[in-house]
């Protein structure tokens, strides 16, 4: 579409559907996007079509077996009623798994005259909110019929069932908690191995530190420090069933690690320390943690970037504009995971607002999109030094139960994915609050 005078501005989240209308058939994908563009209707139609051809769309069986259905929802503030093209769409309004992704591209406030008029096309008193929760609104999101999923690793992830735990290999001389520990491939690879054992989902590997007052090393010494090390993991056969994460903000390490195995990339830059990564990722087509950071791990804690009036709402709008240019930048809202950034550009009073007030970071987030109000929340407190000042615990490894602390209050204000040092105790504390948020969707 973006090669053919379409330009896409946003995507909804990608929902694993149940097939309509003929229901003998396997699940379908369906999502939706916003975009500008100087065709016509019918002139956009016919490229539409085109595309379906090339992507190997037959005639067949009306709602049959098809690799690819693109649809006309709106176009502008215009309806079209001919031969060939009904806008709006006509079964809108009957189709929750089209509902579903026109809703993510809205926020809570219209964002222009084009999506007010969007509303009152549906005819209900409060627009398309009204007609999504006729159909049963969020309350229909994952059941088997539709689900949101994040394609990774040749699969699809449904994050909802059930928190994630990544494990966290540091292969530094210098980090904060175990900087030296994992520099060689052998304690490494034991390192993965214990973590795996212990129950992780992800392993998130990093080889450069982050903390504040970080001296940076350059793209080729991370290189060095990490691939030898990556490489060894991959080969493992523990990893089989697991995601590996790449923790870097340089985009050549990035292009390096995935080339060599790694699935999903960890910023904690948001694309903000090298202009080249969202264009990386986004060819790359993996996922993509994006986390609030001000200045760089040198400048974060300086007093100008520690001032803020309400730290949830303040770090839910600057991180949606770092979501909305990777999302500019060819990275879909489905393949975007989000993180406030505890410990970074933060007082201590801030990161336990963070940590309450996930649900509000969603809200903030949801005035602007819907999609990205529902993306993966990655929560990282594990051992940081606003912990060991609540708890006096000077060492990092002495603060683990209040990291598992920090994490329950993460898991049940809505984080789907915890980064923790410690796997076996942190995840024993996933498995309750999950067993506690199911209990409570049961009894509503």
């Amino acid at each position: 579409m973006n090669n053919s005078g379409i330009n896409i501005t946003r995507h909804a989240c990608l929902y694993e559907t149940a097939p309509a209308y003929v229901t003998n058939q396997p699940l379908f994908l369906n999502s939706a996007v916003r975009a500008a563009t100087k065709l016509g209707p019918h002139e956009l139609l016919g490229v539409l079509k085109k595309i379906e051809t090339d992507m190997g769309r037959t005639d067949g069986i009306r709602y049959g077996p098809r690799p690819i259905d693109l649809d006309i929802l709106f176009y502008g503030r215009f309806k079209v009623h001919s031969d060939l093209l009904t806008i709006p769409h006509e079964r809108i309004w009957e189709r929750p798994f089209v509902m579903a992704p026109l809703m993510d591209l809205l926020g809570s406030v219209a964002d222009c005259d084009t999506v007010t008029c969007w509303h009152s096309f549906s005819g209900d008193s409060d627009g398309l909110f009204e007609s999504w929760e006729k159909m049963g609104g969020e309350s229909l999101i994952g059941k088997e019929s539709m689900k949101r999923v994040l394609p990774i690793k040749r699969g699809l992830w449904d994050w909802s069932q059930r928190t994630s735990v990544m494990g966290i290999l540091n292969v530094t001389p210098d980090s904060f908690s175990d900087g030296g520990k994992f520099v060689s491939v052998d304690s490494a690879i034991s390192q993965v191995r214990l973590m795996i054992s212990e129950g992780a989902d992800i392993i998130d590997i990093g080889a450069q530190s982050t903390r504040p007052m970080a001296s940076w090393i350059s793209a080729e010494e991370e290189l060095d420090r990490l691939i030898p090390v990556l490489e060894a993991v991959v080969r493992m056969p523990e990893v089989e069933g697991k995601l590996i994460s790449v923790d870097t903000f340089y985009s050549d390490v990035v292009s390096e690690a995935i080339n060599k195995g790694a699935h999903l990339v960890n910023d904690v830059s948001a694309g903000k320390l090298d202009s080249n990564m969202l264009r990386v990722v986004a060819g790359l087509k993996v996922p993509y943690v994006a986390m609030h950071m001000r200045g760089n791990p040198s400048t974060m804690q300086n007093t100008e970037n520690l001032q803020y009036d309400d730290v949830c709402k303040q770090v839910a709008s600057e991180l949606y504009l770092r979501v909305k240019d990777a999302e500019l930048s060819g990275i879909p809202a489905w393949r975007i995971i989000i993180d406030p950034g505890v410990g970074f550009s933060k007082r201590s009073e801030h990161n336990l607002d963070i940590l309450t007030g996930l649900p509000s970071i969603r809200e903030e987030i949801a005035k602007k999109s819907f999609a990205m109000s529902h993306a993966p929340i990655l929560i990282g407190p594990s051992r940081k030094r606003f912990l060991g000042d609540i708890c006096s615990r000077s060492a990092a490894d002495e603060r683990d139960p209040a990291t598992i602390a920090s994490v329950t209050a993460s898991v049940l204000g809505g984080a789907n994915i915890v980064r923790v040092h410690n796997v076996r105790d942190n995840l024993d504390a996933v498995k309750v609050c999950d067993a506690m948020l199911k209990q409570r969707r049961s009894c509503d």
